[in-house]
């Protein structure tokens, strides 16, 4: 199947099959797939928490107003963005780069202060609400691979985020639920799956601008 095949085969799954698990090896093709998203400037300022504790995902459930998909799909996998210590991402960045392309350090520091410069002049509470953002670029990335391994999969925007940071411990980690998503296989039961793709046309959604 094509790109656009798999994008019109998946759907947001709202009642996953609990008995289905999603293989270890194709659980290593979805990691890699996120940790190739794009992000602002490349930092990633994000992690990504996959829960299997059986106890915390049924405590989770209950701060996402008992959705089943949080307990019955195969993974949970929280997206949590950094809050903090913005300017330590922006070193840790610069050592991957040197390590990764073999740079000279004192080469690509200018980059490194550039970038601080900016998120300094941005200040804390903007940053978080940008590197909240990130996390969604992440999330299509997973979406896309999802659909081409025929792995049902749905975003969440629907729980409280106190609760979540709480019951994770992400605070004292300066993480913050930003976002989740559930992996795993539709129920047979699951009416959604039987439900059109309602999409706006094209010539609703793009203009052209001569």
């Amino acid at each position: 199947m094509n790109l656009i095949d798999n994008l019109n085969w998946r759907y947001a799954t709202k009642a996953f099959d609990p008995a289905k698990k999603v293989s270890s090896e194709e659980l290593e093709v979805l990691k890699e797939a996120v940790r190739l998203s794009p992000s602002a400037y490349g930092l990633q300022l994000y992690k990504v928490l996959i829960v299997e504790n059986k106890e915390i995902r049924m405590a989770l459930r209950e701060a996402s107003w008992n959705q089943p998909q949080i307990t019955d799909a195969s993974h949970l996998l929280v997206f949590c963005n950094f809050t903090q210590d913005f300017n330590d991402h922006v070193d840790d960045y610069v050592q991957l780069i040197v390590e990764a392309q073999g740079v000279d350090k004192k080469q690509i520091s200018p980059y490194g202060e550039f970038i601080k410069s900016q998120l300094n002049n941005n200040g804390t509470k903007q940053n978080q609400v940008w590197a909240e953002k990130q996390t969604y670029l992440a999330l299509s990335n997973l979406l896309a691979a999802c659909a081409e391994l025929k792995i049902d999969a749905c975003p969440m925007e629907g729980f409280l985020n106190d609760a979540y940071n709480r019951i994770l411990g992400l605070n004292k980690q300066g993480l913050n639920a930003s976002l989740i998503a559930t992996v795993g296989y539709r129920s047979d039961n699951d009416e959604a799956q039987f439900r059109k793709k309602v999409r706006k046309d094209k010539e609703q959604l793009f203009e052209l601008v001569y």
